[in-house]
């Protein structure tokens, strides 16, 4: 059983998990900003990987990652700073990175450093599902390690059957067909989605991202599924506020 599977055993409704970019927007932030989620009652963590050409997110979160990588961050930094959290942080982690990251790194390499820092659940957004089922799943298995994958309102209904019979940890409901970024409201169109996804009684847990923002948009999240990501919000929260202001931006959702 993965860290994702035990804490839904013992919460499943109203989650909440916050997106951050490691290295931003200092470049020894990273176990900062974890400790101070998790102070103040985030569920799970994603844990972003700046990569030079991300495919899924939007300006917020890239220009994050720009400045990341101007800082001098890089995979072998990321995994040592997260060793140094590893005894004292007590909420999941879900690792949030690119395929080429890993290729570049080295697939047994990066695996088994993930594993080092505690971490078995891993987003890649572009590992396309047949590399997943012809090489991926047998390597993940290896290490511990579950992949989380993304479905959109355009993603057919096979597939997400498919996706429901793969996931070992939760399913990760794009709110919009687009890159992330705080949207404001959620739409009537997003709505019918959400119900649609719903009705479809899959076995695997939802978790909604891209979009949400604030209380407002996270409950409503929730009424769907089993909890929320903000993302691009809190990031934008993080560069203006700091790393010492995270309360602030937590406390009013989660209240």
């Amino acid at each position: 059983m993965n860290s994702i599977q035990k804490l839904f055993q013992k919460k499943d409704q109203n989650l909440l998990s916050i997106y951050f970019t490691c290295g931003f927007p200092e470049l020894n932030d990273t176990t900062k900003v974890i400790s101070e989620l998790e102070k103040h009652g985030v569920d799970f963590i994603e844990v972003g990987l700046p990569y030079s050409d991300p495919l899924a997110d939007g300006p917020t979160i890239q220009e994050s990652s720009q400045k990341a990588l101007e800082n001098g961050i890089n995979l072998d930094l990321i995994f040592d700073q997260l060793m140094t959290i590893k005894a004292t942080n007590k909420t999941p982690l879900v690792l949030m990175g690119y395929l080429n990251q890993m290729l570049k790194y080295g697939e047994d390499k990066f695996c088994q450093k993930v594993v080092d820092c505690g971490i078995d659940t891993l987003i890649i957004p572009d590992l396309p599902m047949v590399e997943f089922e012809n090489h991926y799943q047998q390597l993940f298995d290896k290490y511990g390690l579950t992949n989380v994958f993304l479905i959109t309102p355009n993603t057919e209904e096979e597939r997400i059957r498919k996706i429901d019979s793969y996931t070992k940890a939760f399913i990760y409901v794009v709110a919009s067909s687009s890159i992330t970024g705080a949207k404001g409201e959620i739409s009537n169109q997003q709505i019918d989605y959400f119900d649609r996804i719903k009705a479809m009684n899959l076995k695997s847990k939802l978790i909604i991202g891209f979009g949400i923002s604030d209380k407002q948009t996270f409950h409503t999240a929730c009424k769907y599924a089993n909890g929320a990501i903000i993302g691009s919000a809190f990031i934008k929260n993080v560069a203006k506020n700091g790393v010492d202001k995270i309360d602030a931006f937590i406390t009013p959702i989660i209240s």
